[in-house]
């Protein structure tokens, strides 16, 4: 899978732009502030339909203009194929090949990335909602249906919490609504739940592999899906029932705190390194190494599941990592993934600016080839 092109217009600080790259590594060099991470966050929205910055799509629209464009050419399985996103001050709307669809689901997944950022390094030690993130992110590339799934899910519990802060007028009606959005709950937290605990359990394959060759075999991770409506074996029908009888049991405490205190949003991944939570007793430099296992395994999941490898986009990571990381993780990408990397220095890069890598130099929103 490759990204050939990408083209912008009236996005974040860019008036217009247009890149080729390459098909083994580009490096976007410049200081801070200077539109190096807005490139690579068109790049995901090319894949998501989604930002990974904006609170607001309109705010990705340069100051002054009344709507953003990207577009960009992707190789995938001996095909072309030209994907293209308007973003206006409400909505936006997407083209494959030049025809409009209208389901975003429908859009995504043409092009599949893999971001490592340094807030990424939290994915480790930082809280429950990073990790459901990075599990929502990768399943929705991969899986239209977990998109639609999680959607759904994320509409129903908005309604399910609007009735619980209506505590005080809890009456025969209200109960009644309350349970059919219980069972819509269900249904959809059920199946979200299931194929995060299918993900989570490849993805602890792939990364424990990789930490073994990052540690050189001295340390074991493992990464486990934590969801208090599991036990082992579970069938689809008996979460489903579990689920249920969790939200009639809460439902008291649930109206006195006016939210749902059960269900996929409150899952975690424990990462453990020879057992021991890593969050709580592993060194920072453990935290680090298992972070990039799990990004490098992310690489090797969505090949293994999509039969090509995505497009890796490293923001500002290799300052955050020491010199040992750095190898392992320019290591793991070979030549078989495309990489766009942005960096405010070239140290430690000078082989691979001299040997395949395109570089372009970054200064206030004008890119040129170095």
């Amino acid at each position: 899978m490759r990204l050939q092109t990408l083209e912008l217009r009236d996005f974040r600080n860019y008036r217009s732009l247009s890149l080729r790259l390459s098909p083994q590594v580009t490096i976007f060099v410049g200081q801070n502030a200077q539109g190096k991470t807005n490139i690579l966050e068109s790049v995901l929205l090319l894949a998501l339909a989604k930002s990974h910055r904006a609170g607001r799509d309109a705010e990705m629209i340069r100051w002054g203009a009344e709507s953003a464009w990207v577009s960009g050419k992707v190789e995938r399985s001996r095909r072309t194929y030209s994907l293209d996103l308007n973003i206006f001050e409400r909505g936006k709307k997407v083209r494959v090949n030049g025809v409009e669809k209208r389901k975003i689901s429908d859009f995504i997944g043409h092009l599949n990335v893999v971001l490592f950022a340094p807030e990424d390094l939290l994915l480790v030690k930082g809280g429950p909602q990073v990790r459901r993130r990075f599990l929502d992110i990768e399943l929705g590339q991969m899986s239209p249906q977990y998109l639609h799934n999680l959607s759904r899910y994320q509409k129903v519990l908005q309604q399910r919490n609007n009735i619980l802060k209506d505590s005080e007028r809890v009456d025969s009606g209200l109960l009644g609504t309350l349970a059919v959005w219980d069972e819509q709950l269900v249904e959809y937290g059920t199946k979200i739940i299931r194929k995060r605990l299918e993900f989570v359990d490849k993805l602890q394959q792939f990364s424990a592999e990789i930490h073994k060759r990052i540690t050189s075999g001295g340390e074991e991770l493992t990464l486990e899906y934590k969801c208090s409506l599991l036990q082992q074996g579970d069938s689809p029908d008996a979460l489903a029932d579990r689920f249920r009888a969790q939200l009639a049991v809460r439902q008291k405490d649930d109206f006195r705190r006016g939210s749902t205190s059960v269900g996929p949003h409150r899952d975690d991944i424990e990462v453990r390194i020879d057992g021991k939570d890593v969050q709580t007793y592993g060194s920072q430099g453990q935290q680090r190494t298992a972070a990039l296992s799990i990004k490098l395994a992310e690489i090797e999941l969505i090949r293994h599941e999509v039969g090509e490898y995505p497009v890796l986009l490293l923001d500002d990571v290799l300052s955050e990592l020491d010199e040992m990381r750095q190898l392992h993780l320019l290591d793991g990408m070979g030549e078989r993934v495309q990489t766009l990397i942005t960096t405010t220095m070239t140290y430690g890069l000078e082989q691979l600016m001299r040997e395949k890598a395109v570089v372009y130099r970054v200064r206030n929103g004008t890119v040129s080839e170095s």
